[in-house]
């Protein structure tokens, strides 16, 4: 469906935009890939879940044939394979998850979220790219009134959000298991759930169910 030619202000704050111009690297691919594959989402992918949920998860960016290609975060690649597995077994969603945006699948008391959100080349986006995505997720925060729990999938969603909460990065290291409490509301820390990190053993399902077991023991516990 095209955009709608209205004034920004009918945006929300926490989006990019379809033509986001902001990175001038990342517009490039963006429309590389555009005339490649007419029929990919090619653009800035936007938060997926409820506004009130009171969990955030942030990854990296999205992927090339991933989000990217489907338009919803962490579908169509092995990292939301891993992921939306773990959101249903922990009540977090429900449906069935066929890594296609509209697979019926929805997400209960969770919202995901990229620290990029447009796809760059090699999965790297660079620390200007990240900074200058950065109000995006502080903006996405802002507007989650119920929100209390966030989980940063791997080193750069963990120090994105960091500085989105304007907290010290050397008081909050990354490390996977480790929970940093910011303000009102507590960090949790994982390895990326890419195929990389799982097949190498970095990660395992075993450990990334830890992570999530102690957010519902949090949300059990926490004011709403």
């Amino acid at each position: 469906m095209p955009a709608l030619k209205t004034k920004a202000a009918a945006r929300p704050n926490d989006s990019p935009g379809h033509d986001c111009p902001r990175c001038p690297r990342l517009v490039a691919f963006r429309k590389a890939w555009r005339k490649s594959e007419p029929d990919w989402f090619n653009a800035p992918v936007e938060s997926f879940g409820p506004r009130d949920a009171r969990l955030l998860i942030v990854g990296l960016a999205p992927g090339l044939r991933g989000a990217n290609r489907t338009g919803r975060p962490f579908t169509g690649d092995y990292a939301g394979d891993l992921l939306y597995q773990t959101l249903l077994e922990f009540g977090f969603a429900r449906g069935r998850y066929r890594a296609h945006p509209d697979d019926g699948l929805e997400l209960i008391d969770c919202r995901i979220t990229n620290a990029v959100r447009c796809v760059p080349p090699e999965n790297k986006p660079t620390p200007q790219e990240i900074a200058t995505c950065r109000p995006f997720l502080a903006a996405t925060i802002a507007d989650m009134p119920r929100l209390v729990a966030v989980v940063a999938l791997g080193h750069i969603a963990h120090e994105t959000f960091v500085s989105a909460q304007q907290a010290r990065r050397a008081s909050h290291p990354f490390g996977h298991g480790r929970v940093h409490p910011i303000g009102k509301l507590k960090l949790f820390d994982s390895y990326h759930c890419s195929r990389y990190n799982t097949n190498t053993g970095v990660l395992t399902p075993q450990m990334f169910r830890e992570v999530f077991t102690r957010v519902r023991e949090h949300l059990a516990i926490a004011r709403p």
